[in-house]
């Protein structure tokens, strides 16, 4: 297991205590789940689209082979956390489904 000192991660990766959220708020300023799921999507897919514009660029002869290769993999490993999370929801709604009430 890693050994990770909690005054060397950012900010941003720590989630805020329970006592300085409201009951009432969301952990992702208000959005709903929807809504985060719809916008990391969206991103995956600007990141596509992206890679696939300068892989165009490139096979007209305009654009750096190095950014070209930069983008696609980041469009790669992006749309690869994408399916992981997908997996992990799928599996959480499967849980849930084996439920007995």
């Amino acid at each position: 297991m890693n050994n990770i000192i909690p005054g060397s991660l950012p900010s941003s990766y720590i989630p805020d205590s329970p006592s300085t959220l409201d009951a009432g708020d969301d952990l992702a300023g208000g959005a709903s789940f929807t809504d985060v799921l719809q916008s990391a999507v969206g991103a995956v897919n600007q990141t596509h689209d992206t890679a696939a514009a300068q892989v165009a660029n490139l096979l007209h002869g305009s654009g750096d082979m190095n950014s070209v290769m930069i983008a696609v993999e980041k469009a790669d490993v992006s749309f690869e956390l994408m399916m992981q999370v997908r997996n992990k929801i799928v599996s959480a709604y499967q849980d849930i489904e084996k439920m007995q009430f």
